[in-house]
C-alpha cells in the first residue's frame, strides 16, 4: 500500500510512453486516422485517392492517392513526432493553408499500428516501400536491413496502417463494432468527397468489388451529394455570399422547406477543413423549426472562407473544431442567409391534404406540420404540389397476361397438304413464352471470370445515379404513339419522355452480363437457317457492289464456320444452339416472358460474324451482350399488306429466304414463289388483329420491360447526357402558369 504522508518521486516518463499517450490524443480511433491521411493526401496534390478498409479499419486502413510523393531522403524521419514540410515558424500558423502542421499524424498512427509507406516522387525512377513502428523505421522482416527498399509504383505515396491499437488493447476494445466504425470512416470520406469535388474519391471493403463511395474528379459537388446522397439533392438551395465587413465567404447547400430528415446531416468545412461548431449547427436547426415538422431536421452543407489570420486552427488534438474572431457575428451572418434562401424559395408552401366526399370536412394528414407552421410563418397552404402517384403500387391488370397467341396465318385453308408456315419471324418461336419450353438452365452458376467481373465494375463506374435513382421509383404513364419508341413516365412531380428503345437495348446488354452462365432456354419451333438468314440480311443490306467483296455465300459460310465452332462456348455462356448443319435451335431467355422480334434475326446473325470481337475474351463477350440487347431491344409494330405464296410440295423444315422480293417493309420473313403448283394468298391485317397485336407489345413494355429498369437498371451517363430522357413538364411550373391565367 502506498504512504499518502510521503510525496512520491517526479520520474521522466519513457519516450514511448509519451508517444503513445500523445498518439491516444490525436488518433483516436480509424475514422479519426483516415481523416489525418485523406488530409495529406490533399496536401500532396492527389486528384486521386483510393481507401480500402478491412474490419472497420481496426485490422487494415488503407489509402492510395497520386499526389507528389516523398523523397527517399526524407523517408528516414517522415514518421517522427514534429516532422512536416508544412511549418518553419511559430507565426506561420496566422496564416496556415495545409491541413497538416504539426507533424503528428503518421508519428500517432506509427505509434499504435504497423505502418508501411511505398511512395514515388516524379523525378525518381523507381517506388521505395518501408515499415515503421514507434516513429522508427524496422525491417519488414527479421535480419534484413530497415532502410527503404526500392520496388515499383506509381507517382503518389500508398500509406497502409494494420492492426490499429494493438499496442493498446483498451483502446480497441472500447470503440464499437467494425460496422460501426466503417460508417464512421463513409462519413469522413463522404464529407471530404462532396467538398473536394476536383478529387476522385473511392472507398471499399477489402475483397469486395464494389465501392461504397465512388465519385469522379470532373463532378461538381451537387454531382457528388446526388450520388451519395441520392435524391436529396434534387431539394437543395445553393449558397453563395460574401461578408466583407467580416471577412468571409459563404458557399454552400441547404435543403428547402419540403424536406426534411429524421437526424440532421451537416457538412462543415472551414477554410477547407472539416471542422465541427455547435453553436453554428444549433443555430442553424433553430431556424427550420419555422419551417419544417416537429422532430424532423434539414441538410446543410456549408463552406465558409475566413481570413486565415481571423483562424485557430490549433485548439484541438484532431483538429476537430477551430476559433475564429467574431465569431457571433459570423453565426448571425450565416442564419440570415440562410433565412433569405428559404423565405425566398418558400413563398408558396407545400401540404397533404384528403378529402372524403364532396362537402365533407378536409383531414389534415399532418395537422402538427400544418398548425405550427401556419402560425409561425403566416404563409398561404397550397397543395399544388401533391403527388397523386406511387411508383410502388400494382394494378391488377399486372397479373393479367393478354392474349398474345395473335397468329398471322390466312384462315380456312382448303389445301390440307399445305404447309401453313407462320408469315412472320416472330412466330417461329413458341408463341407461349411462359410455357414449359423455356426451361431453367441449371442451378445458378457463380461466375468468377476476370473479364465478365470487369465489365459489370464497369457499369457502376459509369453509373448515373440520378438518373438510375428516376427509373428505379418513376410511374409508367404510358406509350407516346404507337410507331414511336418513346413512353412518358412520372417521377415525383416531374413528368420525363424516355426513349424506351435506347434504354432497353442497355438494359439488355446489363442482364446479358448479370445473366451470364445462368440463362434459361427459348426453343425455336423451326430451326432458323443461318445461311438464308444471312444471305437474306446481305441482300438487304444497302451498300455499293464492289468487287473486293466477298459473294454473299462466302460471306455466309464463314459466318456459319465460326459460329459452330465456338457453340460450345455459345451454349454454355449464352444458351445459344447452334447445330451442326448450321441452324439456330435456342436463344437465351433474358427476361421472364419476354421473347425477342425475329423479324430482326438475320440482321443480329450477320451482324455476330461482323461485328462481335472473336479474338479477346473481354471483347468477345462485351460486343456479343451489346449485340443481344440491340436484339432484344423493342420495336413497335410495322403492319402493312403481307402476299404470301404457300407451296404445296413443300417440305416441312424448309425455309428458302434467297427471294427479297417476298419479304414485307417490316422484314418479316416470307416463303419464296415456287414455279410448281401453288396457291397464292394475299393476307391483309385486320383493324381487330392490328389492335391486338399493339396491345400485346404495349403490355410487353408497361409490365416487362419498365419494372425492369425500376429493378435492376444501372443507368449509364451516357443516356442521360445524349438526351434520351427529358423532362417534359414540372408540376409547381404548371401551377405557376395557370396560376398567372
Amino acid at each position: 500500500m502506498t504512504d499518502k504522508t510521503n510525496p512520491r518521486p517526479i520520474r521522466r516518463l519513457n519516450e514511448t510512453v509519451v508517444n503513445r499517450i500523445a498518439a491516444g490524443e490525436i488518433i483516436n480511433r480509424p475514422a479519426n486516422a483516415l481523416k489525418e491521411l485523406i488530409e495529406n493526401s490533399l496536401d500532396a496534390g492527389a486528384s486521386n485517392i483510393q481507401i480500402t478498409v478491412k474490419d472497420g479499419g481496426l485490422k487494415l486502413l488503407q489509402i492510395l492517392d497520386n499526389g507528389h510523393g516523398i523523397r527517399k531522403e526524407d523517408m528516414t524521419i517522415v514518421c517522427e513526432r514534429f516532422t512536416t514540410s508544412k511549418l518553419k515558424n511559430f507565426e506561420d500558423l496566422s496564416n496556415i493553408n495545409t491541413y497538416g502542421f504539426r507533424g503528428e499524424a503518421l508519428a500517432s498512427i506509427s505509434h499504435v499500428a504497423h505502418v508501411t509507406i511505398t511512395t514515388k516522387t516524379a523525378d525518381s525512377n523507381c517506388a521505395y516501400r518501408a515499415c515503421y513502428s514507434d516513429g522508427k523505421l524496422v525491417p519488414a522482416k527479421p535480419g534484413t536491413n530497415a532502410e527503404p527498399k526500392a520496388c515499383a509504383g506509381n507517382t503518389g505515396t500508398q500509406i497502409t496502417a494494420e492492426d490499429l491499437f494493438y499496442n493498446v488493447p483498451t483502446r480497441r476494445k472500447a470503440l464499437k463494432s467494425p460496422s460501426d466504425e466503417y460508417n464512421r470512416i463513409l462519413d469522413v470520406v463522404n464529407r471530404y468527397a462532396i467538398h473536394n469535388s476536383g478529387v476522385s474519391f473511392t472507398c471499399k471493403k477489402q475483397g469486395s468489388n464494389q465501392a461504397e463511395v465512388n465519385t469522379l474528379s470532373m463532378s461538381s459537388v451537387l454531382d457528388n451529394i446526388r450520388q451519395i446522397y441520392g435524391s436529396i439533392a434534387s431539394e437543395l438551395l445553393g449558397l453563395s455570399k460574401s461578408f466583407k465587413k467580416l471577412e468571409f465567404k459563404l458557399n454552400g447547400y441547404i435543403s428547402n422547406a419540403n424536406y426534411n430528415l429524421k437526424k440532421m446531416i451537416f457538412l462543415l468545412f472551414i477554410n477547407h477543413r472539416a471542422v465541427e461548431n455547435s453553436s453554428l449547427k444549433k443555430a442553424i436547426e433553430s431556424i427550420y423549426t419555422t419551417y419544417l415538422p416537429k422532430n424532423t431536421h434539414p441538410f446543410a452543407y456549408l463552406s465558409l472562407e475566413i481570413n486565415p489570420q481571423n483562424v485557430d486552427v490549433n485548439v484541438h488534438p484532431t483538429k476537430r473544431e477551430v476559433r475564429f474572431l467574431n465569431e457571433d457575428e459570423v453565426i448571425a451572418a450565416v442564419g440570415d442567409a440562410i433565412q433569405e434562401s428559404l423565405a425566398g424559395a418558400n413563398s408558396s408552401r407545400t401540404f397533404l391534404t384528403q378529402t372524403l366526399l364532396p362537402g365533407a370536412e378536409s383531414i389534415e394528414t399532418n395537422t402538427n406540420l400544418a398548425e405550427n407552421s401556419i402560425k409561425k410563418s403566416g404563409v398561404k397552404v397550397l397543395n399544388y404540389k401533391l403527388v397523386r402517384t406511387d411508383s410502388r403500387v400494382q394494378t391488377l391488370d399486372d397479373f393479367c397476361n393478354p392474349d398474345n397467341t395473335f397468329n398471322m396465318q390466312p384462315k380456312d385453308n382448303p389445301k390440307k397438304g399445305n404447309n401453313n408456315f407462320p408469315n412472320s419471324s416472330k412466330n417461329i418461336v413458341n408463341s407461349n413464352v411462359g410455357s414449359s419450353n423455356l426451361k431453367r438452365k441449371r442451378e445458378r452458376f457463380d461466375v468468377r471470370l476476370t473479364s465478365i467481373l470487369t465489365l459489370r465494375k464497369r457499369l457502376k463506374e459509369i453509373e448515373h445515379k440520378g438518373l438510375t435513382e428516376l427509373l428505379a421509383n418513376h410511374t409508367f404513364v404510358g406509350c407516346v404513339d404507337d410507331s414511336l419508341t418513346l413512353a412518358l413516365v412520372q417521377h415525383q412531380t416531374k413528368l420525363y419522355m424516355v426513349n424506351y428503345n435506347v434504354l432497353s437495348e442497355e438494359l439488355f446488354y446489363q442482364l446479358a452480363l448479370y445473366g451470364f452462365h445462368n440463362f434459361g432456354f427459348i426453343h425455336l419451333s423451326i430451326p432458323a437457317p443461318i445461311r438464308e438468314l444471312t444471305i437474306f440480311a446481305l441482300e438487304s443490306c444497302d451498300h455499293d457492289k464492289s468487287e473486293d467483296l466477298k459473294p454473299n455465300e462466302e460471306i455466309s459460310q464463314i459466318i456459319i464456320d465460326q459460329l459452330i465452332s465456338r457453340k460450345e462456348m455459345l451454349l454454355e455462356y449464352f444458351s445459344m444452339t447452334i447445330t451442326e448443319n448450321g441452324e439456330l435451335a435456342t436463344l437465351p431467355l433474358m427476361l421472364k416472358g419476354y421473347a425477342p422480334n425475329l423479324d430482326k434475326l438475320p440482321t443480329f446473325l450477320l451482324r455476330l460474324g461482323t461485328e462481335v470481337d472473336w479474338e479477346t475474351e473481354t471483347g468477345c463477350f462485351e460486343t456479343l451482350s451489346r449485340e443481344l440487347g440491340l436484339f432484344y431491344a423493342p420495336e413497335p409494330p410495322n403492319f402493312s399488306n403481307i402476299s404470301t405464296s404457300i407451296s404445296n410440295n413443300q417440305d416441312d423444315n424448309s425455309m428458302d429466304i434467297c427471294d427479297t422480293s417476298n419479304v414485307n417493309k417490316d422484314n418479316s420473313l416470307l416463303l419464296p414463289k415456287r414455279k410448281s403448283s401453288e396457291k397464292e394468298t394475299n393476307l391483309i391485317f385486320t383493324e381487330q388483329q392490328k389492335k391486338a397485336e399493339i396491345a400485346r407489345y404495349k403490355w410487353q413494355i408497361e409490365h416487362l420491360i419498365f419494372p425492369t429498369l425500376k429493378s435492376q437498371f444501372i443507368a449509364p451517363k451516357s443516356i442521360a447526357e445524349n438526351g434520351h430522357v427529358l423532362q417534359i413538364a414540372n408540376l409547381p411550373d404548371l401551377y405557376r402558369i395557370f396560376e398567372r391565367c
